[in-house]
């Protein structure tokens, strides 16, 4: 039976969603959920545009096992010679290249002209063929592109030694019958097709991402480049758990076998929901929490006398069951540890003794713990490392017909302490303020969102912004039961991603 490999792409298309920034700590704890759920490829990021994803791509190449590690890179001699640099740590390294070949990308974008792009391909695929034996390229807007001309262009990588050919709907433009039909006759054209492994890249402009990506295995590629919950540029790309789930639920219609370990696909979506603040729909497919549950009279007798008549799934398949795990004041660290580790996150060191401690504090003030409050904990640990500005403490005066007034206390992990007081519109303005005069560096706020991680008076607060620094907008988070210190937090972290440079330089990606 034809296998189709899953190459997921969260850590670099993810990641480009607007408002996501990734600490080098949450894109590694990621990658190794991932291995976890056994991807076949990790597309663990983009190394020529910052130095924190270069770190990321090296860090996740050199400790994650299992799964091709994939770095992008333009066809520019510097951004595959940086992407090797960053990969090369792995036993299973991957480049993968691209250019854009619509005529209207080669115009309007590159300035180029198709001999240009014809010859610029082939060339960086020799070039990554030369410092990496495993080397997939991708035609960018491939399906915007005139039919002869991508059949070229794939003609001449293949021949230079790619060992995948990516046909990416970068725009989402196409519909699954002229998908299929494409890429059939595109395997016509190239003939060498036939020994590279064809993958098909679809984006979800007009809802189609899924669906493309089912044709595109129909048709016969044997790679699908997806992302969990389906996050990336503009609308996203191709939900991995949809793509996955409808290939193993309907292997009776698809024919096809997938190596991926569904019961960690849930797992997987609310640590990628926890660490890049994109909640999941409710009534999203296979992982929205009413994917299983029936309001209908009709629906529930059904399902109480055999859950097939209603469900195509079962809970326990993506990993659902067993998951309620409660923890009380009196849990010590190993059993943290272990809770954690049956969530998917993987704390050690200093990282779990200030988890086990903000898990203790919780625990004094709620008579059990949740799965959820140990994720929410575990995912803002994880990332809270970097950056050298730490919230030490502050005080708020707010009432009613007046200014509300914050005062703060922030450490520099170079510099000292910094105290200083601002009036604000409301507590968290004021607050707000008080961080720009101690840190010395102003933000506008663009964005701003609290959610309850549990239900209840005691539930942990989640607070997420998004910050504008000299017209980089950069995003944090923050977790307490106080919505203001929570607040606080998440700003001091939006503030540490614009000073440690981890925003990525915007680049046209497939």
């Amino acid at each position: 039976m034809r296998r189709i490999q899953i190459f997921d792409t969260t850590l670099r298309d993810g990641e480009q969603s607007p408002g996501i920034s990734l600490s080098v700590e949450e894109k590694v704890e990621i990658a190794h959920q991932l291995a976890r759920l056994k991807v076949d490829v990790i597309e663990a990021g983009f190394p020529i545009t910052s130095e924190g994803d270069f770190e990321a791509v090296s860090r996740i190449a050199s400790e994650v096992e299992g799964p091709v590690i994939a770095g992008l890179a333009r066809i520019h001699q510097e951004d595959i010679e940086r992407a090797w640099e960053a990969v090369r740590w792995s036993r299973r390294p991957r480049i993968h290249t691209f250019v854009g070949t619509s005529d209207l990308h080669i115009e309007h974008q590159m300035r180029s002209t198709r001999e240009e792009i014809l010859s610029g391909a082939a060339e960086a695929v020799r070039l990554a063929k030369s410092l990496c034996e495993n080397v997939e390229f991708s035609p960018m807007d491939a399906t915007r592109t005139d039919i002869g001309y991508l059949a070229e262009v794939v003609a001449a990588a293949v021949e230079a030694g790619a060992d995948v050919i990516n046909i990416a709907d970068t725009v989402g433009y196409t519909t699954p019958a002229e998908f299929a039909a494409f890429l059939r006759e595109l395997k016509e054209r190239v003939p060498g097709l036939a020994e590279r492994v064809l993958s098909v890249h679809c984006h979800d402009d007009l809802g189609m991402a899924v669906a493309n990506s089912l044709a595109g295995v129909e048709a016969g590629a044997t790679q699908v480049e997806v992302a969990v919950n389906g996050i990336g540029e503009r609308a996203g790309n191709a939900s991995l758990e949809e793509v996955v789930m409808a290939l193993v639920t309907r292997k009776d219609y698809y024919g096809v076998e997938v190596g991926v370990e569904t019961r960690q696909l849930a797992n997987t979506s609310r640590m990628v929901s926890n660490m890049t603040g994109y909640d999941v729909p409710p009534n999203k497919a296979v992982v929205g929490r009413n994917a299983f549950l029936h309001e209908s009279g009709i629906h529930q007798d059904g399902v109480l006398k055999d859950r097939r008549t209603f469900e195509i799934m079962k809970p326990a398949d993506i990993g659902l069951e067993g998951t309620n795990i409660f923890l009380g004041k009196h849990s010590g660290r190993h059993a943290l540890k272990e809770a954690l580790a049956d969530l998917g996150y993987t704390l050690e060191g200093e990282t779990l003794k200030r988890a086990f401690k903000r898990f203790k504090e919780l625990a004094d003030h709620k008579k059990t713990v949740t799965a959820a409050d140990l994720e929410a904990i575990a995912a803002d640990e994880v990332g809270s490392f970097e950056g050298k500005f730490v919230l030490e403490s502050f005080r708020v005066v707010a009432a009613t017909g007046r200014q509300s007034r914050a005062a703060v206390r922030i450490a520099h992990a170079d510099r000292g302490t910094f105290e200083a007081e601002a009036e604000g519109e409301g507590p968290v303005d004021a607050v707000f303020r008080a961080i720009d005069s101690a840190t010395g560096i102003k933000g506008r706020l663009t964005d701003f969102r609290i959610d309850a991680v549990t239900g209840g008076k005691d539930a942990l607060g989640e607070v997420r912004v998004t910050v504008e620094f000299e017209g980089t907008e950069c995003a944090g988070r923050g977790l307490s039961q106080d919505v203001v210190e929570a607040a606080a937090r998440a700003y001091v972290r939006a503030v540490n991603v614009y000073t440690a440079g981890a925003v990525k330089v915007p680049q046209a990606t497939p």
